[in-house]
């Protein structure tokens, strides 16, 4: 079944108008990032990635995190539009966290402005905020889209989306 768009209210962006293939954007939003009590990442320097039906996924400079938080972690995986994806086990207060991150270390020439840059699940952290506002995680295991006040669904991870 086809979702219904969300029509945004004034201030508010549709994951719906999103273009597909995503386009990439710079933004200066303050991004921090919190893991076992710490704050792990500061930035007001990232990309975000817009795509038809997720909300945006954000992408920090390395040097965005303390440094020894990020740990290379197995496996990859490929995503059609930005290429081969590295995973990172993020650790900080005690706490590790596989495969919590991800990264394209050389992305499609499309993307190439994210190459280093790191992704992370927020769902997976103890609390990431975006211009203080707290983030609340993509749904689903796969997705790590970022969802904050101003932006609208039906977002793709929920129980029956698998086709949108």
């Amino acid at each position: 079944m086809r979702p219904v768009a969300i029509a945004p209210a004034p201030g508010q962006e549709s994951v719906w108008d999103y273009p597909r293939p995503p386009r990439l954007e710079r933004t200066e939003r303050h991004v921090q990032v919190w893991l076992g009590g710490v704050q792990i990442a500061d930035t007001r320097s990232s990309y975000r990635v817009l795509e038809t039906s997720h909300p945006p996924g954000y992408y920090l400079p390395r040097d965005a995190f303390l440094p020894g938080v990020l740990l290379p972690a197995a496996g990859s995986s490929v995503c059609e539009w930005k290429g081969r994806a590295s995973y990172w086990t993020l650790t900080a207060g005690g706490m590790s966290v596989p495969k919590a991150a991800w990264s394209y270390e050389h992305p499609t020439p499309e993307f190439e402005p994210i190459a280093g840059h790191v992704a992370l699940y927020a769902g997976r952290v103890d609390r990431v905020t975006l211009d203080g506002v707290e983030v609340t995680p993509q749904p689903g295991e796969f997705y790590g889209g970022w969802i904050t006040p101003e932006i609208v669904g039906p977002f793709k991870g929920v129980p029956g989306s698998w086709g949108w």
